[in-house]
């Protein structure tokens, strides 16, 4: 009966399983989605009276795009929305803003919401929606 040494190679294979799966790993992690931050807000009177200038604002801001731009959307008795106004384009980093001078044509109820977009560059021409927010509504009498 003879002996034969052992050359390791359940060790190296060992090693070699531990390495692929920590390697596997930190890929699993660094493909996981990332959540950008930020928000989108718009603010204007709760009612107003009709043939008055009421004002409607929106600012929001994203970390997920290098330029932003905030547009202010409204519709009156569940119509479609419509895009109001649009503020300028801004960098990262910097708060977007939007104001609109809405005046009350007639009585009812009027919707507004804000709308954030990212843009690649300054005069990116097709921007990408990031955010809504919620609709505020305006009761006109």
């Amino acid at each position: 009966m003879s002996r034969t040494k052992r050359t390791g190679t359940t060790t190296r294979g060992g090693r070699a399983a531990v390495i692929g799966a920590l390697g596997l790993a930190s890929v699993a992690l660094a493909a996981g989605p990332a959540f950008a931050k930020g928000d989108v807000e718009v603010t204007a009177p709760h009612t107003a009276r009709v043939g008055t200038t009421f004002t409607v604002t929106g600012h929001g801001d994203d970390d997920g795009a290098a330029y932003l731009q905030v547009c202010l959307e409204g519709r009156s008795s569940g119509s479609t929305w419509a895009r109001i106004i649009c503020g300028t384009v801004v960098e990262t980093g910097t708060e977007a803003e939007a104001t609109a001078h809405v005046k009350a044509a007639h009585s009812g109820v009027l919707e507004y919401r804000a709308a954030l977009f990212g843009l690649t560059g300054p005069d990116d021409r097709h921007p990408v929606r990031e955010r809504t927010s919620e609709p505020v509504t305006v009761e006109v009498r």
